[in-house]
């Protein structure tokens, strides 16, 4: 057994149909547990990563950021490959698609911003129009739909905020006032309004103040790519799996790698195969499978699904599974402030500027996004240090260097674009021909170029930003954004979407698979468009609702 797998009572035995296994515990799998096994369903959570606690995390910069001590599939032997065109060698690398492998998935260590799509985004391709060589369409679902959902990602999962100037219709306001601003965001404030836009405080699933039993946050600044150490970050490791647990209808199974599930002869999902903390396969009798385990995890396990009854694939008679992967756009504007600015302290990012979340079409491209502010090496000092020199140049050795980095760290600040990226079929997840984890799976391959739409978006906005630091007084200013396309993301979205068509998506609008009547899917993959950046919450908000309607179906005996 692993040193770090904790004992566990197996509630539930192997061989005995439960109600549902879940694979997957993070933003959506949480949430679908806890909502299942309320509605007194008996759940299996299969999670491949371990348990942990706010006692657990610590200020390790080195062990989090490069020794992927949140990562595992870094540490675990999950090779990634990548290549960006499907005429290259796919080479393997140690982390291409970035996620966690812990219960709470990826939301135990995100910057926590959480914004709402809006009425658009479910409609674009019918307002815009179709983009050539893309599979731009529309959601078969609308912002109306989803809005009680969001209320309830506000309140259960619990969110800091303040209705901002360009915000859809809400519900009800925020459980908790926004986080107080900080440095870097009071220059982003200053320089919006210099230039005549709308700053508002960042909505964030990090607690203002007490909240649902839980504390509020205490401004230590290790946020972004760490996990909380008082359990103000609003996980679904803290906000979720404690209920789903306490309804004695819950069993968790941590380092449960999954391979495969597998249907009966009708062609239903009836077990899930895994292996165990001990490396020995397990196999989980079921009556139905909800598939949470990110956008892609979850399509390189529908494709290692295959039979005689699914030859391309569990779920994948549209052959669509892995395409239209999205990553987000991004670009950073960093600048040097001759007063400090420590924007090192408190969460990532409290204004955000969102303007230009749809850019104007006479640009000639499609695109959009929001700014927000923030410290150039997202507050951690090793990072900094490692990316100073070719950020403002100076010294990049000795005494000098270490009396600049002195200086720099504190008087720094970046304003950080995040943007829309467009579905293409070419950009996918596919099971790699030749590289095997150590579990003997396929590795995942990825496949990625970003739309030259999606490279202007990212100019545009890095860009529009230097012109805010420049009106805000910054000096070396240094712009980026990924011009060649970028290679790895966090953001891991559209691989099995939601749609009305099976020959052109994976699942229905009520989470539902196409092919497989009691397979059901909920995590990133489900997007049809990638949002403007941040998309956690809306993944939430997914969740919610899928439980909701999948309670609604088992009531009705029609699962």
């Amino acid at each position: 057994m692993s040193e770090l797998a904790e004992p566990s009572t197996q509630a539930f035995k192997t061989r005995e149909q439960v109600d549902f296994v879940i694979i997957g515990s993070g933003a959506a799998g949480g949430i679908l547990a806890k909502e299942l096994a309320e509605a007194g369903h008996s759940v299996v959570i299969l999670e491949q990563g371990p348990h942990l606690k706010a006692a657990d995390f610590r200020h390790d910069e080195w062990g989090y950021k490069h020794n992927f001590d949140l990562t595992w599939s870094a540490r675990r032997g999950n090779v990634q490959t990548f290549r960006k065109t499907s005429d290259e060698e796919a080479e393997p690398r140690e982390a291409v698609l970035r996620y966690a492998h812990n219960v709470g998935g990826s939301s135990v260590h995100f910057s926590g911003n959480f914004w709402r799509l809006r009425p658009i985004d479910f409609m674009e391709a019918s307002v815009k129009g179709t983009i050539a060589g893309t599979n731009f369409s529309d959601w078969p679902i609308r912002y109306e739909d989803l809005e009680p959902y969001y209320t309830k990602v506000d309140w259960e999962i619990g969110v800091s905020g303040l209705q901002g100037p360009w915000d859809p219709f809400r519900s009800r306001d925020y459980p908790c006032p926004p986080m107080p601003i900080k440095g870097s965001d009071v220059l982003l404030e200053r320089a919006a309004k210099k230039l005549g836009l709308n700053p508002y405080p960042a909505p964030v699933a990090i607690l203002s103040k007490p909240h649902n039993g839980r504390p509020g946050c205490i401004n230590c600044g290790w946020c972004n790519g760490f996990g909380c150490e008082v359990d103000a970050k609003s996980s679904s490791m803290v906000a979720m799996i404690p209920f789903a647990l306490a309804t004695g209808n819950c069993e968790l199974r941590t380092w449960a790698t999954v391979s495969r599930i597998n249907t009966d002869s009708s062609g239903r999902a009836n077990e899930v195969v895994y292996f165990d903390a001990d490396g020995v396969e397990q196999a989980q009798k079921t009556k139905a499978v909800v598939l949470s385990a990110n956008g892609a995890e979850t399509p390189r396990l529908l494709l290692m699904s295959e039979s005689n009854l699914f030859p391309r694939g569990l779920a994948n008679s549209s052959g669509v599974v892995g395409q239209n992967l999205m990553f987000n756009g991004y670009s950073s504007v960093a600048g040097l402030f001759e007063e400090p600015v420590k924007a090192w302290k408190s969460i990532p990012a409290t204004r955000v500027v969102h303007d230009f979340y749809e850019l104007d079409s006479e640009l000639g491209f499609y695109g959009g996004g929001g700014i927000d502010g923030r410290h150039p090496s997202a507050g951690t000092p090793i990072e900094f240090a490692l990316g100073a020199s070719d950020s403002f140049g100076g010294p990049s050795w000795g005494a000098d260097f270490k009396d600049s980095l002195a200086s720099r760290f504190s008087h720094s600040a970046a304003f950080d674009g995040h943007t829309t990226s467009l579905p293409l079929p070419t950009n996918n997840v596919t099971l790699d021909p030749t590289h095997r984890d150590n579990f003997g799976r396929p590795a995942i391959r990825c496949t990625y170029m970003d739309h030259p739409d999606d490279l202007a978006t990212m100019e545009w906005f890095m860009n529009k930003s230097v012109e805010l630091m420049e009106a805000v007084g910054a000096k070396n200013i240094s712009a980026s954004y990924p011009s060649g396309g970028q290679t790895g993301n966090v953001h891991l979205l559209g691989t099995c979407r939601m749609g009305d068509d099976p020959d052109t998506s994976v699942i229905n609008p009520n989470h539902r698979a196409h092919d497989v009547p009691n397979l059901f899917l909920c995590d990133g993959s489900s997007l049809v468009t990638s949002s403007r950046g941040q998309p956690t919450m809306t993944i939430m908000a997914l969740a919610f609702r899928a439980a909701d309607l999948i309670n609604q179906a088992a009531r009705r005996s029609e699962i």
